[in-house]
């Protein structure tokens, strides 16, 4: 018995149909030629949400949760320089929140070991 595995191309650009696309963002009306086409926005809030449920109730699929590559959603052009301005953002808020989660650990800690 032999078990044979095909590597499927993962396609990050949909393929063109005749339904209209709407913006990710913004939910404007959005031509599929012009469309600006990228990862969907997590929200730092989200992530967390994901990440607690799914090591509440599923901890075997965090993995693909955290690692698998989502697949595109469209973007009005227009709005490309905000969508940037919000992920930076997001970013940042998650780097805030690890810093503190890392300092609320880290600190009775030092303060134990100087006792």
């Amino acid at each position: 018995m032999t078990i044979e595995y095909t590597n499927k191309a993962i396609t990050l650009q949909p393929t063109p149909t005749n339904e209209q696309l709407y913006c990710a963002l913004t939910g404007v009306p959005v031509d599929a030629a012009t469309a600006y086409w990228a990862p969907p926005l997590v929200t730092a809030g989200q992530l967390v949400r994901a990440v607690i449920n799914g090591l509440l109730h599923s901890p075997g699929t965090l993995s693909h949760m955290l690692f698998d590559e989502m697949p595109n959603v469209p973007y009005a052009p227009a709005v490309r320089d905000q969508l940037a301005a919000r992920r930076s953002s997001e970013q940042v808020k998650l780097l805030v929140g690890m810093l503190v989660s890392i300092a609320l650990v880290a600190v009775p800690i030092i303060l134990l070991a100087m006792r």
